[in-house]
């Protein structure tokens, strides 16, 4: 499944409330954050919030510069991104904001909440997901059928949270605003419940006049067969280690990522590193980690092409090093071709031994780049 580029934006109190129980919303952000939250609305395609969010802010959710619009429309896109909200039941209001300024807008809800929505005349397009919300599916829908490559999320903090636990954001954009709530009452960022494991990466930290932006990106991997965020970037880097092999007309040049459940990279490696002509990307980077390391049973390999399964220059191949080293589960980004192994698969000598294998296909391109010359 592809899904689009998951951004989720929010502007919190030191005490980590997103807004307060008066009859106005609080204002977290400075003027020049606004503009800059301005300035990532305009680059993405879509933006998405809950209709909890529609009913208590009644939010119109626009590229407010003219100057961005424009440039939106020089690079042949509409004025406005595509406006999105959810809503299980389909109780939206057709006279709110959302539905009656900027561009287009889609409804994303159950088949009950399809039919209360349409009832009602919202000027939307309205999207069943089925019995239930679907995160993924809505994910797969939004870049398959509406062409959406980067999402922006604005809340509320029940959708951050949900994104969160299931894996889905690629991207945290917070901004700390310098005062207090208190109110037990008031609505948090994030609610309780079973998130993924580790650390977060912070990838910036920014000063906007008296507010702090912080960017975070989710580093632990997805688990079984179901791809996380983080996964397409330790696959991404794979795809860059492979870039960084000595070329070679005789053998692929592939990059490898051993990563542990919390997000801790354990060891990467490429074909042919340190002058070995004949080393492969995963062998290299599990000769780094300890056999006995007992990270290695819930680590994910990530290699920029399957694991081999047949090689005459060492004894064992790829795939029986993964085994031996007690990992089960790889994520790759192509299927090795019959170049130098006719019948490859590697995936299939994995799957049968109880090893989840997953095959992000978007990445397919990079990790074919450095490997033209052999195809």
């Amino acid at each position: 499944m592809s899904h689009p580029y998951v951004l989720l934006s929010a502007a919190v109190s030191l005490d980590g409330y997103l807004d307060d129980t008066g009859p106005d919303r609080l204002l977290l952000s400075s003027p020049a954050d606004f503009d800059r939250v301005d300035e990532v609305r305009a680059s993405v395609d879509a933006i998405l919030i809950g209709a909890g969010t529609i009913r208590a802010d009644n939010p119109r959710l626009l590229v407010n510069s003219a100057r961005r619009r424009e440039a939106r429309e020089a690079a042949g896109k509409p004025p406005y991104p595509l406006k999105v909200t959810v809503s299980g039941s389909g109780d939206l209001d057709p006279s709110a904001n959302f539905w009656h300024t900027g561009g287009d807008k889609l409804v994303y809800t159950t088949e009950k909440g399809a039919e209360r929505a349409r009832e009602v005349g919202l000027a939307a397009d309205v999207v069943s997901l089925g019995p239930s919300l679907d995160w993924h599916r809505l994910l797969e829908h939004l870049h398959e059928e509406r062409g959406v490559d980067r999402l922006m999320v604005e809340g509320g903090g029940r959708i951050h949270t949900q994104l969160l636990q299931q894996g889905l954001a690629d991207e945290v954009q917070l901004v700390l605003a310098p005062l207090f709530v208190g109110d037990p009452d008031a609505p948090r960022l994030f609610g309780p419940g079973s998130y993924q494991g580790g650390r977060l990466r912070l990838v910036e930290t920014r000063r906007i006049e008296d507010v702090v932006l912080m960017r975070y990106e989710p580093t632990a991997p997805g688990t079984g067969l179901r791809p996380s965020a983080a996964d397409h970037h330790w696959l991404a880097l794979a795809c860059e280690l492979a870039a960084e092999c000595p070329p070679s007309r005789t053998a692929f040049s592939v990059g490898a990522v051993v990563v542990a459940a919390d997000g801790t990279e354990l060891a990467r490696g490429h074909s042919r590193e340190s002058g070995d002509p004949v080393v492969h990307a995963e062998e290299a980077a599990l000769a780094k980690i300890a056999p006995d390391d007992p990270c290695l049973v819930t680590a994910t390999v990530y290699t920029s092409l399957e694991p081999c399964t047949h090689r005459a220059s060492r004894p064992a191949p790829c795939a029986r090093l993964i085994l031996d080293a007690g990992v089960r589960r790889v994520v790759t980004a192509w299927r090795e071709p019959d170049t130098f192994v006719e019948g490859a698969d590697g995936t299939g000598t994995l799957t049968a031994a109880g090893v989840d294998v997953v095959v992000l296909g978007e990445h397919e391109e990079r990790a074919k780049a450095p490997n033209r010359h052999l195809l």
